[in-house]
């Protein structure tokens, strides 16, 4: 494994995949402004069984966000609702997500190769057909390669808090990141978002309660049990373990005038 690690990185190409028909390191290159990026890249080890999966099912299952074409959602998921997932770490939320609902198409974006081949692998060993792993940019999978209200839902599960406040610029939920997502959804979809950061859940609730495309499925304005659909992951538990409280954020798409 470790020549799949070392030595090929050494000899492939700059720009050119880890594995052959895999993910690329930068999908988008310089086809886009360089913006605040609102994830940190991760490096850690590929397994075997991540690595042979990305081979065998990239080309399939994968696609690179290059931001050069509008994806057909309909024909990707074979007329199934979709919902983009932001961010699915390891996958095991994902796959059982899709597992527990095989009429919803999920399509899963992260940057990190092991958590993208470890989720390939879980949806071939469950059979799954309703998850598509994208590598790149969520901002410019958004912007340039779909189209309106082609989304059915988002969820935003853990994203990195920035605790730092001279990072806080860097945090997704902002209101240029909600207006954009809310023009890719249809009218009446619900973004989920979830967090065990408790001044990142405050910033949340006040971006999305001010802004006019959304409005909160909870009666009293706050947050949301955890619902029975979102599973709790590994991550989660060893929050709570710490003492951490996780807030629920659902908040359904209005429709336009």
């Amino acid at each position: 494994m470790s020549e799949i690690r070392e030595t090929a990185a050494s000899h492939r190409p700059k720009g050119a995949p880890r594995f052959p028909e895999g993910p690329a390191p930068d999908p988008a290159g310089s086809h886009f402004e360089r913006r605040i990026r609102s994830f940190q890249p991760r490096r850690s080890r590929v397994t075997p069984g991540q690595a042979d999966a990305l081979r065998r099912l990239w080309g399939s299952w994968g696609l690179d966000i290059d931001g050069q074409r509008v994806l057909d959602t309909d024909e990707m998921f074979g007329g199934l609702p979709v919902v983009l997932e932001i961010g699915f770490g390891m996958g095991e939320a994902t796959a059982q997500m899709a597992a527990d609902d095989p009429g919803t198409g999920i399509l899963a974006v992260d940057v990190h190769t092991p958590g993208q081949g470890n989720l390939l692998a879980l949806a071939d060993k469950t059979g799954l057909t309703n998850v598509r792993v994208a590598n790149g940019d969520a901002i410019i999978l958004l912007r340039e390669m779909l189209a309106p209200d082609a989304l059915d839902g988002v969820r935003v599960y853990f994203p990195d808090p920035w605790p730092k406040k001279r990072h806080h610029k860097r945090r997704l939920i902002q209101p240029e990141f909600l207006t954009l997502v809310a023009s890719r959804m249809k009218p009446g979809a619900v973004l989920h978002c979830a967090t065990d950061w408790e001044p990142y859940a405050e910033q949340m609730l006040d971006v999305l309660s001010a802004h006019p495309d959304f409005e909160n499925t909870q009666p009293d304005g706050g947050y949301a049990p955890r619902p029975a659909f979102r599973p709790l992951t590994r991550f989660e538990g060893q929050g709570l373990d710490k003492g951490h409280v996780v807030h629920d954020l659902l908040f359904r798409r209005l429709s336009r005038a």
